[in-house]
């Protein structure tokens, strides 16, 4: 529909009783051949590859609230694939592939810009670690180009190259990198999915699990009654634990709080999307022109969206050591999402341990960035009974046999225990 000012003038008077809906408002059907819990990106995304890669229309998402209220709207909105491991880097350049083409792919908007990351380097150590997965990402298909302390200074001369602590060497670039509207990933991906006749079903809560004689998962107790079906699959982030103790199972994940900060908007500075090596800090410009940061995880377990001082306080450090512009800007909110955090620092795309059942969860720090992805390969998994080839080392029991995938460098990570 084209929307002329005489357009906008009747939808806000009316309370847009005119506009279109992006995506229907079903009631619950008795059954279903799969119900993806979690109307996140990773559930929609996964609803929506599950009908256009494998012709399961089939499918309803559950979300206790309204779609994208949980980690889905309370990220950075950060997307990359530099990772180092053979575990994780072909999956997720695959996500940055999917990235660049999803706008086409959803025919919507999601504010996809590709301004590149940079990881900064402070030590000689440091640069010798950031040679090694500049290289890996090579040998994966990824681009990655390390930089001097020159390339830098040109490409970020706002950053304080005078601090004698925490001096500036150089920096490992991904160019393809970048940024996207979290909760138009999440329309975008809900649009199509309900156009392929999937159920979306909000403030659907999941309140217990049907189970057959034989132990498997059938179906779901919802505040809006039960359904039924033949997969049930849990793309629920920082509340898989809670879920899952449910059905009597004990995730090897824990769930920490993470924080961001938004700061007043303000002219463009900041071309794309940089980390500082010393401490955990990285940082972006919003399109609205407020600066997008934030950094470690705060040091408890917790189900709960809202952070605690003493990490403001960590984070407000490491961006004034690196950037001391920041100290004369207001910020403008703060909230934080939960992180469901695995032993390895890695995701977990498996069959369940349960017959009937299919997990998505442990994204650590890399849960938006593995949207397209992790709906791609879930979908997958769900569809054939069989991992994705891409997610073949993200399984569940390679706790069990010793078979981890050890990515703690791309991100900070708590003593888990």
């Amino acid at each position: 529909m084209r929307y002329s000012l005489f357009n906008v003038i009747v939808n806000g008077l009316t309370k847009n009783l005119f506009a279109e809906r992006a995506w229907r408002d079903p009631d619950p059907r008795p059954a279903y051949d799969v119900l993806v819990i979690g109307g996140g990106g990773h559930g929609l995304a996964t609803a929506y590859y599950l009908a256009k890669n494998h012709g399961i229309a089939n499918v309803a998402v559950l979300e206790k609230g309204w779609i994208g209220s949980g980690n889905a709207g309370r990220n950075t909105t950060i997307f990359r694939s530099n990772y180092l491991l053979p575990g994780n880097e072909p999956f997720y350049e695959h996500s940055l592939k999917l990235w660049e083409g999803l706008e086409q792919e959803l025919n919507y908007n999601v504010m996809a810009s590709q301004r590149g990351i940079v990881n900064l380097i402070h030590s000689d150590a440091q640069r010798d670690a950031y040679v090694r997965r500049g290289n890996a990402m090579r040998l994966a298909g990824a681009d990655s180009e390390l930089l001097d302390a020159a390339q830098v200074r040109k490409l970020l001369p706002f950053l304080n190259y005078d601090d004698a602590r925490f001096p500036i060497k150089g920096g490992l670039l991904q160019a393809r990198a970048g940024t996207a509207r979290h909760d138009a990933v999440v329309w975008g991906y809900a649009r199509g999915a309900d156009k392929l006749g999937v159920d979306i079903l909000q403030n659907c809560e999941v309140t217990g699990f049907l189970r057959g004689a034989d132990g498997a998962v059938t179906g779901v107790e919802t505040v809006r009654g039960p359904i039924r079906a033949k997969k049930v699959a849990l793309a629920v982030a920082g509340s898989s634990s809670r879920l899952a103790s449910k059905l009597d199972l004990r995730l090897p994940i824990e769930s920490f709080v993470l924080q961001a900060f938004v700061s007043e908007a303000i002219k463009p500075l900041i071309p794309g999307v940089f980390t500082f090596g010393a401490g955990h800090f990285y940082i972006s410009q919003s399109d609205k022109g407020g600066l997008v940061f934030g950094g470690d995880l705060d040091g408890y377990n917790s189900y709960a969206q809202r952070g605690n001082l003493p990490v403001i306080e960590d984070v407000m450090e490491g961006g004034m050591a690196l950037l001391p512009l920041l100290g004369r800007l207001r910020l403008l909110r703060q909230w934080a999402g939960l992180c469901d955090m695995s032993m390895d620092g890695s995701p977990i795309i498996d069959i369940g341990p349960l017959p009937g059942l299919y997990l998505n969860a442990g994204w650590n720090y890399g849960g938006f960035k593995a949207t397209p992805a992790s709906g791609w390969c879930f979908a997958h998994t769900i569809a054939r009974d069989e991992p994705h080839p891409l997610t073949a080392a993200m399984r569940l029991d390679r706790f069990r046999t010793g078979h981890v995938i050890d990515e703690k460098g791309v991100g900070a990570q708590p003593n888990l225990h």
